[in-house]
């Protein structure tokens, strides 16, 4: 006796059909892939063409996760082994600045161990953070707030924040000299709103957000 042909439900075969033509998107963990650490422009001329993109500037163009993980390799990237940095840290310990990735798939933390970027949500918060109409056209926010559990374990711990504020610069700085060497256009911004930031960004307890970068075309 033939067997029956298999009955599959309307929904699971339009998810099927649908899945076969949508592209993929940004949800869950995102593996980022290994960010570029050499050639890019001369150090000199780098400094020169370093400047701040104008807000009316930013394009809805692209901007690729190769990009994406080398700008944050910069920010907070091992260049030395396994405790040497990009930036300078105190004391030699791990970063206590995190840096969070917001784009139009959601909002993410930045793993610089994994090199991948953990997923918060799958919100598109780029309208509610910062107080310029430009924000939202940027490609991605990246988002800079003190890490409380690294700070904990500086031997001045009440000197906290300024630690935290001075890593930025460092961090903030190595962004736009990255994003010269790869014809990208960064601003830095500092004035957003912090409780939707917070909120965005779930931050932990104790963690303060200190300042944003637009990354676009």
């Amino acid at each position: 006796m033939p067997k029956a042909p298999l009955q599959f439900p309307m929904p699971f075969l339009l998810a099927v059909v649908l899945g076969l033509f949508l592209p993929a998107s940004l949800s869950a963990d995102v593996e980022l892939p290994a960010p570029r650490t050499e050639g890019g422009t001369a150090l000199f001329e780098t400094l020169k063409k370093r400047s701040s993109a104008a807000g009316g500037d930013f394009s809805p163009a692209e901007v690729s996760l190769e990009e994406l993980s080398t700008l944050l390799w910069a920010a907070t990237g091992l260049n030395r082994g396994e405790s040497g940095w990009t930036v300078p840290m105190a004391e030699g310990l791990e970063p206590y600045v995190d840096v969070y990735v917001i784009g139009n798939e959601g909002v993410f933390r930045y793993d610089w161990k994994a090199n991948k970027l953990l997923e918060i949500s799958g919100e598109n918060i780029k309208g509610q953070v910062g107080h310029q109409a430009f924000v939202r056209r940027a490609a991605w926010i990246l988002a800079f707030a003190s890490n409380p559990e690294g700070l904990a374990k500086l031997r001045n711990a009440e000197a906290g924040a300024e630690f935290a504020q001075v890593l930025t610069g460092a961090m903030t700085q190595n962004v736009y000299l990255a994003a010269v060497a790869l014809n990208l256009g960064t601003r830095y911004i500092h004035s957003f709103y912090p409780d939707e930031l917070k909120n965005g960004l779930k931050l932990p307890e104790g963690s303060v957000p200190i300042a944003l970068m637009l990354v676009g075309k």
